[in-house]
């Protein structure tokens, strides 16, 4: 039978009880609200072109040349990216390149670097 409830945000350990409004690991001994537990299933998940979880401040590199709206420039594969933060939307990736400024892109044409 399998635990109903998240994981440790900690440790990653699968044995967290209930006790009360709060949930405990016994492996590490965090404690942390089920309130907040369920809200943070609500937060925004934006995975790269490999698949992998992308968060705010990550670093990644682009995939494919890609041509900038408005402008001559083209942006080359492999130029690195710094993620300012993740935005609901169609490009969910706020950011900030190098040379070029504010931008923003879509993680199918990112990898984390």
């Amino acid at each position: 039978m399998t635990n109903p409830l998240p994981p440790c945000p900690k440790c990653d350990s699968v044995y967290t009880y209930q006790d009360g409004d709060q949930l405990i690991c016994p492996e590490c001994g965090y404690e942390w609200s089920a309130n907040a537990a369920a809200e943070s299933e609500d937060k925004l998940v934006v995975r790269d072109a490999n698949g992998n979880l992308l968060a705010d401040g990550d670093h990644v590199t682009l995939i494919k040349d890609l041509k900038v709206k408005g402008s001559s420039s083209v942006l080359k594969v492999g130029t690195k990216i710094k993620i300012n933060r993740l935005v609901d939307g169609d490009h969910d990736i706020d950011c900030k390149i190098e040379g070029f400024g504010a931008m923003m892109l879509k993680s199918e044409f990112v990898k984390k670097a």
